[in-house]
């Protein structure tokens, strides 16, 4: 007879033993399929970056070569066509062939500066590329390109590089013309080898990118330009103030005057309490407004007048040390127009940041009127002293005179109006002056001209 104690503990190690197994089971076979799937993922991103290679790679001729090797071949092999094998072993020979001008296609260290990076329109710009062959042996011949601009349409210039031995630099330089006013993107070049039937082209692209800044032509404008305010630290104004620097006159005590306004020699006179009136002093801070609706302007040429002349004006505030803001309108959608106006401050801590961001100003094709404009650079300067209204030859009289009414009375408001084909003039209308100008040039006549006067 067995002995019950022996029985219970070899039948709770057979339990054991038989848990121990499914659960190895099982472990086991989550095991394989977490294998299994990790596998999976890993072809299928292998042959998702083999597929993106093949595409960037394999140009028209590769793929007519390709397509002979792959389908030609085994057909003319089954059918017994001579042509078909012989199309498809020549497809077959010249991929074969092209295959090593693909390697190394990055051999090179590059590196590229700009001469300036910031010019005026029209002025031009140079770039400087350095090459430096990194191969054990000689490097092939090759070509970078080098992209100009925010699109390969604005312009791509190949740089030819020669044979170089290990260690061997080639020093390029590129003339960039800068026509016209804008922020130019230089970059990322690329390294690109094929082979000589055009089959197959690999690309290697460096991330190094710079930025040209093509600022607005301006003209120097004398000091005294403007014709309103000629203290840096402050003019007089219409309006009076109970505490300020310009005195005005001695009027009678009113409740809630303070006591050290009291003027007591006059006090004494009258016999009654007299306060001293003073003129409200401003800053010097002058408000330009530049109307970039494309509708305000008859072309191109001539909002790009309009932008010189917003930058001769500022540049030449800030160095009077005048607070200066340049406010632009900003795009607003079509169907909120009437219910919303938006502007755009420029920054003008220095002359060349504030030519910086009027290099990417341009006209836009819904945005807030002149007036509307104006009306906001009023209320995010009220203590400006002096305006300028920027704009086009289609902007009417009546336009103009709304933008320059959303200006204070006390004000000096000077209107700008850039018209290629008409006449330079200086005239009145209202309370603003407006100079209408043909070439950068007449604004610092007609300007110097209004001072005088």
């Amino acid at each position: 007879m067995s002995d019950p104690t022996e029985h219970t503990p070899r039948h709770g190690n057979a339990l054991d033993a038989h848990t121990r197994t499914r659960l190895d089971t099982a472990r086991g076979g989550t095991t394989l399929a977490l294998r299994s799937a990790s596998a999976w993922h890993r072809f299928r991103a292998a042959v998702t970056i083999a597929a993106r290679w093949v595409a960037a790679t394999v140009r028209a001729g590769g793929w007519i070569a390709l397509v002979a090797a792959a389908v030609a071949l085994p057909l003319g092999i089954v059918f017994g066509i001579g042509e078909l094998v012989a199309a498809g072993l020549l497809g077959l020979a010249l991929i074969i062939l092209a295959l090593p001008f693909l390697a190394r296609a990055r051999p090179y260290t590059v590196g590229f500066a700009l001469t300036h990076d910031r010019v005026v329109a029209g002025a031009g710009a140079r770039v400087s590329v350095t090459v430096t062959s990194t191969a054990a042996t000689l490097t092939l011949p090759g070509i970078i390109d080098l992209p100009i601009g925010h699109d390969a349409a604005q312009g791509i210039v190949e740089l030819d590089i020669p044979l170089l031995r290990r260690g061997a630099q080639h020093v390029a330089h590129i003339e960039i013309p800068t026509p016209r006013r804008g922020i130019v993107p230089i970059g990322p070049l690329s390294a690109v080898r094929g082979d000589p039937l055009g089959l197959l082209r690999h690309e290697a692209t460096w991330t190094q990118v710079r930025t040209l800044y093509v600022h607005p032509r301006t003209v120097a404008l004398p000091p005294t330009s403007a014709g309103f305010i000629r203290d840096l630290e402050g003019s007089p104004s219409a309006a009076l103030s109970d505490a300020d620097i310009s005195f005005h006159a001695i009027r009678e005590y009113a409740p809630g005057d303070a006591q050290h306004h009291v003027h007591w020699k006059s006090t004494a006179k009258t016999g009654t309490l007299m306060v001293r009136q003073y003129e409200q002093t401003r800053r010097s801070r002058m408000v330009i407004a530049l109307d970039t609706d494309r509708a305000a302007y008859r072309d191109d040429e001539e909002f790009e007048l309009a932008v010189s002349a917003a930058a001769s004006l500022g540049v030449r505030g800030l160095r009077d040390g005048r607070d200066v803001d340049v406010t632009v309108g900003d795009e607003v959608p079509e169907f909120a127009r009437s219910r919303m106006r938006a502007i755009r401050e420029l920054s003008t801590v220095t002359p060349r940041i504030l030519l910086d961001g009027l290099s990417g100003v341009s006209l836009r094709e819904s945005v807030n009127p002149l007036a509307d404009v104006a009306g906001l650079a009023v209320e995010a300067h009220p203590d400006a002293s002096l305006a300028f209204l920027v704009c086009g030859s289609t902007t009417t009289a009546t336009a103009l005179q709304r933008a320059a009414l959303a200006f204070p009375s006390h004000l000096g408001v000077a209107a700008i109006v850039c018209d290629l084909e008409g006449e330079p003039r200086l005239r009145r209308l209202g309370d603003a002056q407006v100079v209408t100008i043909g070439l950068l040039d007449d604004l610092r006549q007609l300007l110097g001209r209004g001072a005088q006067s």
